[in-house]
């Protein structure tokens, strides 16, 4: 097998791999770099791709598949619940881009009618490659891919986590042997906060403005973190009002067909009852106008409806901004972090909302990273990609000096065999 890496190599973005023998070409992933301008990986001819294999639906790893489908109908395989969501991110990325994009909507509903539902397990055969998906614990239906030929194996284990939380079992290791492993090292130097502790802290703080008369924003992916915030509330308990804006609503009405996926479908069914669901702007003052939790995208405060919330929100002292994923530099998120101040319409504001983070992170942190390693059967070489900052370097540093396994930290063309 010959692995070649398209992007994804020491950046968060962009992911794609390509891993072909003489007769047979699958693509891992094929997603873009959101800037200004979206950032593709290094191209390849659709005619000589067999299928793609996509793991997850956040834009990075999805977000430039529909160009496959410009011309012919190849093959792509996830599950039913991945594709939808998957979909509605593909959707609203050709919305807010326009005609920075080299595809369009039509591109994207032949790709949705070219997949082929894969379940977690089952082993899939396109000429001389067969491959496997396992659940990677990461996003409702992500998942990790081993591909198999001529006795070689891969795993990629895309964005993954190993541990459990309220939305989501923790990632399955069950791999055997392995030949070669392509790994993500976004947080290859920091740990999480242990999950339960991190819970009970949020859900505290929630209560204490809440029962002060306050709202409390809680800027949030609408694919995965939204989710997971409204079963932490409603896994414990948490007795006030919640609101649920923007792509958040829309997902949850996805997973909501397909809640075999998640850790416990009762308690994401229960916080979905829960919930009271925005319909429109009447909704959303109504929902300013009592104390209560308001989740809604964008994550980090770049568009969507949390732009309005915070607008509102913020003037206060006795409301609260809970940021509750990573903010990358340059976003209002990160501002509003170091310095206490949001982009709003252009203008910069002081926000006197009282502002916290929560790392609600659904990606391994550094201990469960190594740990994944140590436990994969063989002795594979590895190859540390899908982190910034020199993290894929260190990780594959560790994996060298501490484990005594071949690992590198490729770039952006660099190609491998197996």
């Amino acid at each position: 097998m010959q692995i070649g890496f398209l992007g994804g190599a020491r950046e968060v973005g962009r992911m794609g791999i390509s891993v072909k023998t003489k007769k047979t070409q699958f693509l891992l992933d094929y997603g873009v770099m959101l800037e200004r301008q979206p950032g593709f990986p290094m191209h390849v001819s659709p005619k000589e791709v067999d299928a793609v294999i996509l793991t997850h639906s956040h834009l990075d790893h999805s977000g430039a598949i529909p160009i496959f489908y410009i011309e012919g109908n190849r093959p792509l395989f996830t599950n039913k619940l991945n594709l939808g969501l998957t979909q509605l991110l593909i959707q609203d990325f050709i919305h807010l881009s326009g005609y920075y994009l080299p595809f369009e909507y039509l591109e994207l509903r032949s790709m949705v009618r070219s997949n082929k539902h894969l379940d977690f397990g089952v082993s899939e055969t396109v000429g001389d490659m067969s491959f496997q998906l396992y659940n990677a614990g990461h996003t409702p239906g992500s998942a990790s891919v081993i591909v198999e030929s001529k006795g070689k194996r891969l795993l990629f284990t895309g964005d993954f986590n190993t541990e459990g939380t309220q939305l989501l079992k923790g990632a399955s290791m069950d791999y055997g042997d392995v030949d070669a492993v392509i790994i993500e090292s976004t947080y290859a130097t920091e740990d999480h906060t242990p999950r339960p502790e991190l819970e009970k802290r949020f859900v505290d703080a929630c209560t204490d403005v809440v029962e002060k008369g306050g709202v409390v924003l809680i800027p949030a992916f609408g694919v995965g973190r939204a989710q997971e915030i409204a079963c932490t509330l409603a896994g414990h308990k948490f007795a006030h009002n919640v609101v649920f804006d923007g792509m958040a609503r829309e997902a949850s009405r996805v997973i909501l067909n397909d809640k075999e996926f998640l850790r416990d479908p009762k308690l994401f069914s229960e916080a979905m009852r829960e919930v009271e669901w925005v319909e429109g702007w009447r909704d959303r003052r109504k929902a300013l106008r009592k104390p209560g939790v308001i989740i809604s995208p964008a994550g980090m405060l770049k568009g969507g409806p949390s732009q309005f919330y915070i607008s509102k929100v913020g003037k206060k002292a006795n409301n609260a901004v809970f940021l509750v994923s990573y903010q990358i530099p340059g976003t209002p998120g990160r501002q509003l972090l170091e310095k206490g101040i949001c982009t709003i319409d252009g203008k910069v504001r002081k926000i006197k909302a009282k502002v916290q983070h929560f790392d609600f992170s659904s990606h391994c942190g550094a201990t469960q990273l190594k740990d994944a390693l140590k436990q994969l059967g063989g002795k594979p070489k590895v190859f540390a990609v899908h982190g910034a900052e020199g993290n894929c370097e260190l990780l594959a540093k560790w994996a060298n000096t501490e484990l005594g396994l071949e690992a590198v930290s490729p770039k952006t063309g660099d190609t491998f065999k197996i």
